[in-house]
């Protein structure tokens, strides 16, 4: 599948998905507190969506995905199942991740909670992985190559002393959820596709507290973890590739870009 370069209109359409999907996590906030279950979380953002926004939760009966947001709380690295009997705990931190889509357009977009007091090496994790989103972010521009976005990311991760998840990855999105390009947080600079006006796509850093290596549970088949069980930490935005730079679709008010 070849990657698809949006119209100005489309990208406006893709903007208001976006938009959409930033709202879902600022609403989300106030109710991320010790007690409160994953599975409360999804039914809280599922009526926002569809009731408020009048929106799809994309991630619902996605490839049989049971849910509408992804819960990844502390060693879960992605796709998380929300469930009434997982409770948040002082000192949790979890990623919440939210896509939307609204009139035919996908908005991605995740953000990472601290539950409480959290302790500052899982602090640290946190604030530096958003850091290496927004490194990644800052340098998007035509011409750029998919191997600058991910050398980036994985040099501040390692000077950091973490590591960078390598079985998952960004992706081209749009009309379809998931297209082509694979968005890579690990790479070597000026190798792989340059980056075009009008593409537009996820970057979605995950790194580790300790080793990169990451185990799918066999029992729901979505839930990847840290095989050492050591933290993990995400952040994701949508981007659109601009003639001079980009635009974050799924930017929130409490971001400057």
């Amino acid at each position: 599948m070849a990657v698809t370069i949006k119209t100005p209109e489309e990208i406006e359409l893709m903007r208001t998905a976006g938009r959409l999907a930033a709202e879902v996590l600022e609403m989300i906030e106030p109710h991320v507190i010790p007690g409160v279950s994953t599975g409360e979380l999804d039914r809280i953002c599922h009526d926002y969506i569809i009731n408020v926004q009048q929106a799809i939760p994309a991630p619902l009966n996605y490839n049989g995905f049971p849910k509408s947001i992804c819960t990844s709380p502390n060693y879960v690295i992605c796709h998380g199942i929300p469930s009434d009997t997982q409770r948040l705990k002082q000192g949790d931190i979890i990623n919440i991740d939210i896509t939307v889509i609204k009139d035919g357009f996908h908005g991605d977009t995740s953000k990472m909670f601290l539950v409480g007091e959290v302790p500052p090496h899982a602090e640290k994790l946190v604030k530096i992985t958003q850091e290496c989103l927004y490194k990644a972010i800052d340098i998007v521009r035509p011409g750029t190559t998919l191997g600058d976005i991910g050398n980036i990311i994985q040099q501040y991760a390692e000077s950091n002393h973490y590591s960078v998840v390598r079985e998952y990855c960004g992706h081209g999105i749009g009309r379809i959820f998931h297209e082509e390009p694979q968005v890579l947080h690990y790479g070597t600079p000026k190798t792989g596709m340059v980056i075009e006006e009008g593409m537009t796509f996820t970057i979605e850093p995950m790194i580790n507290a300790g080793t990169r290596h990451t185990k799918l549970s066999r029992k729901d088949g979505w839930t990847v973890t840290t095989r050492d069980r050591r933290l993990s930490a995400q952040w994701e935005h949508t981007l659109a590739v601009t003639a001079d730079g980009c635009d974050v679709l799924t930017r929130r008010k409490e971001e400057q870009f």
